[in-house]
């Protein structure tokens, strides 16, 4: 089974037990992290893609650490006007291990209610006709 989660402004595709590196979250390490942003989940039987997210379902994680990645160079220069900068950037991340992946419990639940309730019929209403002179 895996997820296709949205976080951050970018799209993750995750499975349990999987080790996603996110762009700074705002959790503490050892906490638990719910993302209900979910585009689409597929098991072994089905696809759901949500329109624009699936309803009712969520990937949970747990926050292993915070750190920054590897250092990038940025070098800026203006030809012939002796201006040079050189800036050094670390972008920082978190490390979420993902923990479940939970599709809406609310579908079987609607479907298992139709399925008990007898059919209702409706009874047909008329409309008189009014006839202006």
């Amino acid at each position: 089974m895996y997820a296709i989660i949205e976080s951050c402004g970018k799209q993750y595709k995750v499975s349990e037990g999987d080790v996603v590196f996110f762009e700074k979250l705002g959790t503490e390490e050892g906490k638990k992290v719910t993302f209900k942003e979910v585009v689409l989940v597929s098991n072994d039987k089905k696809v759901e893609v949500g329109a624009p997210y699936v309803k009712g379902a969520k990937v949970e994680g747990k926050v292993v650490e915070h750190g920054k990645g590897k250092k990038i160079i940025v070098y800026k220069y203006k030809a012939k006007k002796n201006y040079r900068r050189t800036y050094g950037h670390r972008q920082p991340y978190t490390k979420v291990q993902i923990t479940k992946i939970a599709l809406a419990a609310e579908k079987t639940a609607k479907a298992e209610e139709v399925a008990e309730k007898p059919a209702t019929t409706k009874k047909a209403t008329t409309k008189k006709a009014t006839v202006e002179a």
